[in-house]
């Protein structure tokens, strides 16, 4: 997995990691039982504190994508096999959505647009290759 990071971001450090371990998982690039690389060794690719990588995943581990053990270390917990995921995590992530979708209803786009959008999305991750040009358009 090839993870970047952008350290002019208005986003922490810490948080573009894990979206990128999450969106890793989430295409299938990163699968239940794989290895993630050590905070020693993504603290000094990226010359950043060990403490900042081992927050993001603290915050995988918190939402159970990851666990942690001392012999192996992190390996990814979950993917997109693994099933339904628990109840605790409908609400929290609901939440979420709900204001990354108000940001975009906030800016104009149509519900058509929004939806269209979420479809390539999800269809991205799930390998679909989209018919059409489906990105993020203020207009429909």
């Amino acid at each position: 997995m090839d993870i970047t990071v952008d350290p002019l971001s208005e986003v922490p450090i810490y948080q573009q990691i894990r979206d990128r371990v999450v969106e890793a998982i989430a295409a299938g690039e990163l699968t239940r039982g794989q290895g993630l690389a050590s905070v020693r060794s993504v603290s000094a690719e990226f010359g950043i504190n060990p403490a900042t990588v081992a927050k993001a995943y603290d915050l995988l581990r918190s939402e159970g994508l990851v666990a942690t053990n001392i012999r192996s270390g992190s390996t990814v917990a979950r993917d997109p096999g693994s099933g339904p995921p628990p109840v605790a995590f409908g609400e929290p992530w609901q939440q979420r959505l709900r204001t990354v979708l108000a940001e975009a209803h906030a800016q104009g786009l149509t519900r058509h647009a929004i939806l269209a959008a979420c479809a390539s999305v999800v269809d991205d991750f799930a390998g679909i290759k989209s018919g059409g040009n489906e990105r993020c358009s203020g207009s429909t």
